[in-house]
């Protein structure tokens, strides 16, 4: 291996948002909260779609390891960032800031796999009801999700040896509070413009894929819906679908305003806000998007109350 390609840093240290004592204090109990608050959300979501026997259909299968992925990269930035507020040392190992990177990529790629997939399965549910159930069988559920999980892995796998085998004899301070490409790479000495390149054509061609599944998915859907007589109709196909719509909107605008741009026009203090935002902000809101309006999801979570009660009578 030539000599610029040596590692000589064993460890990084995250700068984090302020050294301001009591404003540490606050941003721990509001990232704590945050945390709690995405753990109980989705670990509920599961379990309940587990528990109800009404929601064993492909939409809500899709919705329960979107729901396992919101709860995976959240826990592998919340706990090591809530660290970092209390901590008198605010490192993370060489090998521990791969691994974050590893598996926060694996997360977030195959949530972008997952979204178009259930955008996919929205549309074989109102522009072909009477195959619903042929198409989207129990096995072709599970081939379309393990699809995205081995995409995911994929990325991951050829991104992190890419990033982490570069030359870091800079500076081991990470201007962030996780370990993220825009960061790490300003802190290589070695020529990252390959890499930036790579990263930036890798991640629109993922994203491509999945937004143009999504685009034509919902193109159709909205055709079919239209044709639909009745505005009751109508308004039952759409409710369907407006989760998802959120859920979608969200996420991809995020993500979209954080990575697809040229690493020279990023500004660290505005990107960890939004980082905030997609990572931990964005999983929080999931189990409350996918409840708060939808009318089977209430309806489930009423019927297990419902048997909590009559239990306690009895």
């Amino acid at each position: 291996m030539a000599e610029t390609n040596f590692t000589t840093i064993t460890e990084f240290i995250f700068l984090g948002f302020t050294d301001n004592p009591r404003l540490q204090l606050v941003l721990f109990t509001g990232f704590l909260l945050i945390y709690l608050l995405t753990m109980t959300g989705n670990v509920g979501m599961v379990t309940l779609i587990w528990i109800d026997s009404r929601l064993h259909t492909p939409m809500y299968f899709f919705l329960s390891n979107l729901s396992l992925l919101d709860i995976s990269y959240s826990s592998v930035i919340a706990p090591r960032t809530l660290i970092t507020f209390v901590a008198e040392k605010k490192t993370i190992s060489f090998t521990g800031c791969a691994m974050q990177f590893f598996f926060m990529c694996i997360a977030v790629s195959c949530e972008c796999c997952l979204l178009g997939v259930m955008a996919y399965d929205r549309f074989i549910a109102i522009c072909n009801p009477l195959l619903y159930t042929a198409i989207m069988s129990k096995q072709f559920c599970k081939l379309l999700v393990a699809a995205s999980y081995l995409t995911s892995c994929v990325n991951a796998v050829v991104h992190t040896p890419l990033i982490f085998t570069l030359s870091f004899c800079k500076s081991n301070i990470i201007n962030h509070f996780f370990c993220d490409v825009p960061p790490i790479l300003k802190l290589s000495c070695s020529d990252t413009r390959a890499i930036d390149l790579f990263h930036f054509i890798f991640s629109i061609a993922l994203v491509s894929v999945t937004i143009l599944t999504i685009l034509i998915s919902y193109m159709y859907i909205f055709v079919a819906i239209l044709r639909i007589n009745s505005a009751e109709g109508r308004y039952k196909a759409f409710s369907t679908c407006a989760s998802h719509l959120t859920a979608v909107t969200i996420f991809y605008g995020t993500g979209a305003f954080m990575y697809l741009r040229p690493t020279s026009k990023y500004s660290m203090e505005q990107d960890k806000i939004i980082a905030v935002f997609y990572t931990l902000v964005i999983p929080m809101l999931n189990p409350l998007i996918y409840s708060l309006r939808n009318k089977e999801v209430k309806e489930a979570f009423k019927r297990i109350l419902g048997r909590k009660v009559v239990s306690q009578r009895q």
